[in-house]
């Protein structure tokens, strides 16, 4: 059975604000963390996505406080990432309010967290995020990026992922690096070749720029389209992504 695809709205949070720029470069204050989360709530979000973009640059966990009081008004799913590298790191993160936690870079550096996250927590809070690079350097085309995207590390993404697939992953958050607020579209060629290699469900990110994206994406294999900056700068609601893929005959929550 094909399960609906969830639409969630991205908030990268920097020193406390939600930020966005292009290919994680030229950040730029949107607003509060906390009343963004809400706001999406309020229009049919099915999960919010909170990334501290310069935690694990920084060597520090993402901000406490900030999930603490998302959690106690917003009532969807809420995923948490930057600066996980213990699974204590995670624990802080549940305990604050989370439901999932979105590592990284931690998962990069040392795979071995990510079993040991699901030995503790159970897979279903473990999202690995991967910021995704084309590069020449690797015979997939594509190569794994590090700390918010600003180091590049020479590892095929497409072999880490088939490698490492096994370890307790609950799904995997694909940031196309080359996509990333150029509301160009998501790397659909990318999405088709991860889903190729895994049957762990997929999160497209990086690229959206209208409705019939997100349509693109899901038909590629995508169990769930993340956005940020269309959402933030209101190009297009929640509910008119969720009508086009009804549309196109995709089941939606």
């Amino acid at each position: 059975m094909t399960l609906a695809i969830r639409i969630i709205p991205c908030l990268d949070i920097n020193a406390g604000k939600v930020v966005k720029g292009v290919q994680f470069q030229d950040l730029v204050d949107i607003g509060d963390p906390v009343e963004l989360a809400r706001n999406y709530y309020a229009q049919g979000a099915d999960e919010v996505t909170f990334l501290d973009v310069t935690a694990s640059a920084q060597e520090r966990l993402a901000i406490l406080d900030i999930v603490s009081r998302t959690a106690d008004s917003v009532f969807i799913p809420l995923t948490v990432g930057g600066g996980i590298r213990t699974v204590d790191d995670v624990k802080a993160l549940l305990h604050a309010g989370a439901d999932k936690v979105s590592v990284g870079t931690g998962a990069v550096r040392d795979p071995a967290l990510l079993r040991d996250i699901s030995d503790s927590y159970g897979d279903q809070v473990l999202v690995v995020s991967l910021d995704i690079k084309k590069t020449n350097a690797t015979s997939s085309g594509y190569e794994l990026t590090t700390h918010g995207g600003r180091r590049v590390t020479g590892i095929d993404a497409l072999l880490w992922i088939e490698t490492n697939q096994g370890l307790g992953v609950g799904e995997f958050l694909l940031n196309s690096m080359d996509s990333d607020g150029t509301r160009a579209g998501f790397d659909v060629d990318l999405i088709r070749s991860v889903k190729d290699i895994t049957g762990t469900p997929l999160i497209a990110s990086g690229g959206a720029g209208n409705a019939k994206d997100f349509v693109q994406a899901a038909k590629a294999g995508a169990s769930a389209v993340l956005a940020a900056s269309v959402f933030h700068n209101h190009e297009i609601t929640i509910e008119e992504v969720k009508q086009e893929l009804r549309n196109q005959m995709i089941e939606v929550r």
